[in-house]
């Protein structure tokens, strides 16, 4: 199987506004992004979102807020032709613990990877920090590094092209 995976905040929701975006009247669909997943549902790629919430550690929202988040943002897509296979979400704040999934360590990843077993070599990540593509590099992704809240339609034929 191949697979495209997203990092979530500044990739696909707007989060220039508020850093942890926990709640649905923050969230916003970056331009273009609800495109993308559609082109890669389309195009038969799984499609993961890899995520790290640190805001969880911190007490600032619940695992249960966040999973109620995407639920009301994800679900809707579905009518579209675009199917969240899997969203991996390191819970964890370097402040406050040490862990082994929080990007840039690849754990979420390698997780996702051996769970579906997804073929790396026809697979990208797409990330808008070097951290997601330090995590995604360390289990051979192909990278897409774009920039933050931005339309990444344009950006995104790479992937495409890539099928040829």
């Amino acid at each position: 199987m191949k697979a495209v995976f997203f990092d979530r905040d500044g990739v696909i929701n707007d989060n220039s506004n508020h850093y942890y975006v926990y709640k649905k009247a923050h969230w916003k669909f970056n331009p273009g992004i609800v495109e993308v997943m559609k082109n890669c549902c389309g195009a038969g790629f799984l499609i993961f979102i890899v995520t790290n919430q640190g805001g969880i550690s911190r007490g600032i929202y619940t695992k249960y807020e966040l999973e109620e988040l995407h639920r009301a943002v994800f679900e809707p897509l579905k009518p579209m032709g675009i199917e969240i296979t899997d969203i991996a979400v390191c819970p964890h704040h370097p402040l406050i613990e040490h862990c082994l999934c929080r990007k840039p360590k690849p754990l979420l990843l390698e997780k996702l990877i051996a769970r579906y077993n997804i073929n790396v070599a026809q697979s990208w990540f797409i990330g808008d920090s070097d951290r997601d593509l330090q995590a995604a590099q360390a289990v051979g992704l192909k990278c897409l590094q774009v920039t933050p809240n931005s339309n990444i339609l344009g950006e995104s034929k790479i992937i495409w092209e890539s099928l040829h």
